[in-house]
Formats: C-alpha cells, sequence, structure tokens
C-alpha cells in the first residue's frame, strides 16, 4: 500500500524489505507495515553473487546507510527452516543471522514467498482483489488460504490467533498430483515416466504449462507463446488452457479441504494472474466444487485472485512490524 514517507533518511524505524525470486530480487523500505512503493527497485540476481551484494546495490542507490535500517525482512522462493533459506531456483543461501550482522539491523526476519504472501492478507486494497468466488460470511479470525502459481507452485495457510497471525510454511507443490479422470487420465503416467513422480508443481507452474501442452499435443511452446495463442483463440491452447484451469480447480479444492479456509482462498502468483480471466470459461469453480457429497459444503469458500505484485513486500513489512 503506498504512502507519503515524506524525508525517508530522518524516518525513524525505517526498514527493509526484499522480495526474492529465482531471476529477481524487489528491495523497498518501509515504515511499520507501510511500503513506500516509490523506493522500490529490481535488481537481477545474475549480477551479483548473493543477496549482500544486492541489498548494499540497492542502499548505495537509495542513498541510505546501513544503521539506518532498524530492522529487514526478506521473502525467499524456497524452503526456509530456523531463519536459514536456500532458494529453489538460485544458488543463494539465506541466513538469518548472518544477514543481521551484515546490516547491523535490531529485527530480522526470513520468510518463504507464500509466507510473506500470507502476512499480507487484509492489508491488500480491495482494488487489487479479483472476486472468482464470493465470500461468504465469516468471522474475522477464520483461517484463510493462501495459493501460489508461478515459476513454481505452493500453499499456506494463514491463522490469526489472539497471540497474532500465524503463517507455517510449506513446500505443497511438491506432494503427488491428485487423481484426474477423463481426457487427463494419462497425464500421471506421462509424468511417472518423465520425472519418476507426479508433483503437482510439474503441471501448475509456468514450465507446467509448456508440459502440459506437449502432453496433450505433442507439441513444445513457451508459456508465452501458448497464452498468446489462447488470447487469439487458438483451439489446442485453449485446450491446455482449459485442462491448466480444470487441474488447478481440482487441486485447490484438496487444499481448502485440507485446511478449512472459511476466510477465503487467496491466489497470488504471475500464473495465476495470466490465467485469472479464463478461470470463469474454463470451470475452475466447478472443479473446486467436485468433491461428492461434499459438493454444496465447498461453496463456504470464496476465492480471490490477488493482483497487487507488491503483496510479499507488504507481507514482510506488516510481519516485521509485529516482531
Amino acid at each position: 500500500m503506498t504512502s507519503d514517507m515524506g524525508n525517508l533518511t530522518d524516518a525513524a524505524g525505517l526498514s527493509l524489505v526484499a522480495d526474492i525470486g529465482g531471476t529477481n530480487t524487489r528491495v523497498a523500505l518501509a515504515r511499520g507495515p507501510v511500503v513506500d512503493r516509490a523506493t522500490v527497485m529490481r535488481h537481477a540476481n545474475a549480477d551479483h553473487p548473493d543477496l549482500a551484494s544486492v541489498l548494499a546495490q540497492y542502499l548505495a542507490q537509495s542513498d541510505i546507510a546501513a544503521d539506518q535500517i532498524s530492522g529487514i525482512c526478506v521473502a525467499a522462493a524456497g524452503p526456509v527452516h530456523d531463519g536459514v533459506a536456500q532458494l529453489t531456483n538460485l544458488d543463494w543461501q539465506i541466513d538469518r543471522a548472518t544477514l543481521g550482522r551484515t546490516l547491523g539491523a535490531e529485527k530480522v526476519a526470513v520468510l518463504n514467498d507464500l509466507q510473506a504472501q500470507g502476512h499480507a492478507i487484509g492489508h491488500i486494497d480491495a482494488a487489487d482483489l479479483d472476486i472468482i468466488i464470493a465470500q461468504p460470511d465469516a468471522p474475522a479470525h477464520a483461517a484463510k488460504l493462501v495459493v501460489g502459481l508461478g515459476t513454481g507452485f505452493n500453499a499456506c495457510p494463514v491463522f490469526d490467533t489472539s497471540a497474532g497471525r500465524f503463517v507455517p510454511p510449506s513446500e505443497a507443490g511438491h506432494v503427488s498430483l491428485p487423481a484426474l479422470g477423463g481426457a487427463m487420465a494419462d497425464l500421471t503416467g506421462a509424468m511417472m515416466r518423465d520425472f519418476g513422480f507426479a508433483s503437482i508443481e510439474e503441471v501448475l507452474s509456468g514450465r507446467g504449462i509448456s508440459y502440459l501442452h506437449r502432453v496433450l499435443h505433442g507439441q513444445m511452446a513457451e508459456p508465452a507463446e501458448i497464452m498468446a495463442s489462447l488470447a487469439e483463440g487458438e483451439a489446442k491452447a485453449g485446450q491446455t488452457a482449459a485442462a491448466f484451469v480444470q487441474i488447478m480447480g481440482t487441486v485447490v479444492g484438496d487444499l481448502a479441504l485440507a485446511h478449512l479456509p472459511f476466510g477465503g482462498i487467496y491466489l497470488v502468483g504471475g500464473v495465476t494472474r495470466a490465467f485469472g480471466p479464463y478461470l470463469d470459461r474454463f470451470g475452475f469453480a466447478d472443479h473446486l466444487r467436485a468433491k461428492g457429497r461434499f459438493a454444496g459444503f465447498m461453496d463456504r469458500f470464496g476465492v480471490f485472485v490477488v493482483r497487487d505484485d507488491y503483496a510479499a513486500l507488504t507481507g514482510c513489512a506488516s510481519h516485521l512490524a509485529k516482531l
């Protein structure tokens, strides 16, 4: 959420937040739970040996001294354990203790990128939320679920408790893809042949679009090509997109039953935003609800697409402000 923070160099409680992806790292300044979007800078990871180099360049370009930063929170696209993140698609390791010593910050946190998205829920403008399934009335403390589709796939629940918000880490993209019927019945066999394991992420991700297209049509194509063909009404791209959305609905429905997010399901990530306009057309809601005698129960979960590309930064700032 934007804010006029005035003279940042004089701001008390100035913090630094970063969203580390496989290709780029975005860094910004925040005060309390509010990110100043005017300070967001994108850095190509290939130009840096590690995160410390990225942060040093950011501070130099922002004319901010490290001793002016009282806190830092980073969101990493990879598993986090005991304050250490190992990025999945980048040979970087982020260590909370080392990060704190590097900047001399009082408060330091390392989150998985989906955890950061979870901490952003409730701090995202309504204009940045597209309603896919209307949210029924629910208490404010009702559990929520964040599902991310981008370079990879992940999901994590969000719990608001008397002790504060708890967003447990997860690596949900690496669990088994559910059994599928119809035209997709042979997908699992193909994945076992090609990967040795049929995981959700190998289908519901950027590279998964290309893989699904190859399984269905025997043709290789980049995700951007498939999406462009879809926009032009090309039949094979439409079949690939329909299969992708239907599998997505099935998987999100499974996750909803696992976590019971009566406070809503929030779909995030670049792939999610690309498919947002097609979710209704290809029956996302119908496949989410297709749970036999529990089909009616599935109406209790609202679904939103988050179009705020800075949500992970907002989540970092919100989490840091509560430490």
